[in-house]
């Protein structure tokens, strides 16, 4: 084995139901730079090895050595049932691979799964399950199953355990490293043991001369650095580089040297060009001061390396990234059906691809624009995306696109799809988008021909007023119309709140939820979920609380991260007291229950009247302004070719001759009657106007131009016929 590969790692725990897809970036670059490397996920290598009998044995036998007389009534309950735990687990997880599906019958049945606290919800949960499918019931109690296992082992072996949140407490808005520090030279966690061993195996295989670490949010912080220890202490030769979406937003000033106990490098943003030069420094083609945007220990103080002259890595010159060695079907699909947008990030397997490098909006006051990862915005080709979308089909045998943009463009997004129906992928996706009036119906019904079937979208405070001192450029009216359009073409629409922004009044709170009752009652919302405004360092709220009128008290700036804020809002509400009211009546909306619910009732403290219009939403609903039609509008027929009919009649003893268009398409048969002139031409151009490869869409231009030519006249008049409307309402798009 050679000495030279890389090897990448993900340490526990993001996700339960797909690869997080920072490596598989990665490693689909070190191929442009034919450079070997391997990679794994920790995260579902560790709970594959608690969660199997072999592993649950352990958890038992571990709790019955320590003693149980300090547990709680509910996990003395899980160890006395520990035969029937361990009886179910492998069952249990190959049915949540898909490896074992008729199990769901006995799951189903309710005499198969052991049950404590976590099943205590299903009598609020059962209405649901009249629209679920026995599958996904099961995989409900399935999924309730693991979550009494995990409070079990977070009360009596591992307080940091979390299935996607481990040790986050740790490393969020950590200031100060000493509870990190004091975590690490402890004695290991029983979780530890396990993900060791998993990491020795793998740098057994690979044999690296370096471990890349991703660490994108603060529940992977301590994994990272704990097998950052395991390296330095039992493989000193290796050297190690953290990188990923913690270090990019929270260690961005780091002044902490004792965090290079643990780790080599640190590098910030994309990471493409900083490895790049981190491996011909370690391949001593390159000075360690000409490394890019790096921090390193070097004589006993932490140093940032930014002599590198050279520029990023352009998006489109990154590779397609690469799952392979990446256990794809191993991963568990769960299902928490509270939330339907929530469902799709647990529920399925998802090849993660990004359209656009950055934002185009980039103008949000509580986002982090200032930082490299939103502020630098590169798309690449709608024919580049579907090439990496062919290559990951081919790869993985998943057909699901989510594509993680921080806003998809429209326009964009628009040529993908039509590129897709081009080459006749038949794909699922979604994305996250910007509530723009570019996407019209039109629009929405192109992507979802395309395969995209669900977007979420930043309400954030559903207010006018706050809206625009977020520089959101949306308002709530368009946002209600732009869902509708979304939702009337069958894509889910989630949507992101916010509550707590600086000077946010009571009033404003409650009429924000307010107006969030009748986007779900109107049914052009389908998820949302609510979350406390944070104020950030790299935001223009955080970098400039005055402007905004908030006072920032804290923390005092220490060695460590830098990211969270805390801050006082002498204009605004007591918001965090209204966190519950506003979650509970989410969560009714979202199940269609409740509408009619005085908004007093969620809260059990006095709140103000909603001084909103019980039908805002409906009257902003009807007033639907005409999208302006441009000569360069791209005409899109989205059904199949159509075959003209020349049929007769009788009328007052007249035998009449007509025509009409047949369309054969999927679910039904459509016929729709032209005149003869109208027909033939018709029938000449429905061809050119379904997408196929190696031709041009027809421009709205265009296409009047082909009318005049075949002596046709009056196409303004053609666009106002019955004949039009009827082709619209069939499948004829104009975008």
């Amino acid at each position: 084995m050679s000495k030279s590969s890389i090897l990448l790692l993900i340490p526990p725990f993001t996700q339960l139901n797909t690869p997080y897809p920072a490596t598989a970036y990665i490693k689909g670059y070190l191929n442009t730079l034919e450079r070997k490397s391997f990679q794994s996920d920790l995260g579902i290598k560790v709970i594959l090895r608690i969660f199997s009998k072999e592993g649950l044995k352990k958890v038992f036998d571990t709790i019955n050595q320590a003693g149980k007389g300090h547990l709680s009534q509910n996990s003395q309950r899980i160890f006395k049932l520990r035969e029937e735990y361990l009886n179910t687990i492998d069952p249990v997880i190959r049915f949540l691979q898909f490896d074992n599906p008729t199990l769901a019958y006995t799951i189903c049945d309710g005499d198969f799964l052991p049950q404590a606290s976590r099943f205590d919800q299903l009598d609020d949960l059962e209405w649901a399950f009249g629209t679920m499918g026995i599958q996904d019931k099961a995989r409900h109690l399935a999924t309730l199953y693991l979550e009494d296992l995990g409070d079990l082992i977070q009360e009596a072996l591992d307080p940091h355990f979390g299935f996607s949140r481990y040790a986050e407490r740790l490393g969020r808005s950590a200031t100060s490293f000493d509870p990190l520090y004091e975590s690490l030279e402890g004695d290991l966690s029983f979780t530890d043991h396990f993900l060791l061993e998993e990491l020795e195996k793998e740098i057994q295989l690979s044999q690296p001369y370096l471990v890349c670490i991703s660490t994108p949010f603060p529940g992977n912080l301590y994994g990272a650095l704990r097998c950052g220890d395991y390296i330095k202490k039992n493989h000193p030769h290796i050297k190690v580089a953290m990188g990923g979406g913690y270090p990019n937003t929270e260690l961005r000033s780091l002044n902490e040297p004792r965090v290079f106990k643990y780790l080599d490098f640190i590098t910030l943003d994309d990471g493409e060009r900083p490895l790049t030069c981190l491996l011909e420094f370690l391949d001593g083609k390159r000075p360690i001061d000409s490394i890019k945007r790096t921090f390193s220990l070097i004589d006993g103080k932490v140093k940032y390396l930014n002599g590198s002259k050279e520029s990023d890595i352009p998006f489109s010159k990154i590779g397609t990234p690469d799952y392979s060695g990446l256990p794809i079907h191993q991963y568990l699909s769960v299902i928490e059906i509270a939330n339907p947008m929530h469902r799709l990030w647990s529920d399925g397997r998802w090849n993660k691809l990004t359209m656009a490098h950055g934002c185009y909006w980039k103008k949000c006051s509580f986002c982090d624009i200032t930082l490299d990862y939103i502020k630098n915005y590169e798309p690449i080709s709608a024919s580049l995306i579907c090439d990496r979308m062919e290559e990951l089909i081919a790869q993985t045998g998943e057909t699901g696109f989510h594509f993680v943009d921080e806003a998809a463009p429209p326009a964009l997004m628009r040529e993908v799809a039509l590129e897709i129906l081009k080459r006749k992928l038949k794909v699922t996706w979604w994305t996250n988008i910007r509530f723009e009036e570019r996407f019209t119906f039109d629009l929405c019904r192109l992507l979802k021909a395309s395969g995209c079937i669900a977007v979420s979208g930043g309400l954030e405070v559903a207010s006018d007023r706050l809206l625009y001192m977020m520089k959101k450029g949306v308002t709530v009216s368009q946002v209600a119309r732009v869902a509708r359009n979304f939702t009337e073409s069958g894509i889910m629409v989630h949507a992101y709140l916010m509550y707590g922004f600086p000077t946010q009044t009571a009033q404003e709170t409650i009429d924000s939820l307010e107006m969030v009752r009748q986007l779900f009652m109107n049914n052009v919302l389908q998820s949302g979920f609510w979350h406390l405004f944070a104020m950030t360092s790299h935001a223009p709220i955080g970098i400039d609380p005055a402007a905004f009128k908030v006072i920032k008290t804290g923390p005092e700036k220490g060695l460590f991260a830098d990211n969270d804020l805390s801050h006082e809002d002498p204009l605004g509400a007591d918001h965090e007291k209204f966190s519950d009211g506003l979650k509970k009546a989410l969560f009714n909306y979202m199940h269609g229950i409740c509408f009619d619910y005085n908004l007093q009732e969620w809260f059990n403290f006095k709140v103000p009247a909603t001084s909103i219009p019980p039908n805002f939403i409906y009257k902003a609903l009807l007033e639907n302004p005409k999208s302006v039609l441009k000569p360069s509008t791209k005409v899109v027929w989205l059904g199949n070719s159509p075959e003209l009919v020349q049929y007769s009649y009788m009328k007052k003893g007249k035998k009449i001759s007509a025509s009409k268009l047949v369309f054969e398409n999927k679910i039904h048969k459509t016929e729709i009657k032209v005149n003869p002139l109208e027909g033939n031409w018709l029938l000449k151009i429905m061809d050119q106007l379904i997408p196929q490869n190696g031709q041009k869409e027809i421009t709205l231009e265009s296409l009047k131009e082909n009318y005049q030519d075949a002596g046709l006249s009056d196409f303004e008049k053609f666009m106002q016929s019955p004949t039009w409307t009827n082709l619209v309402e069939e499948g004829l798009v104009l975008v």
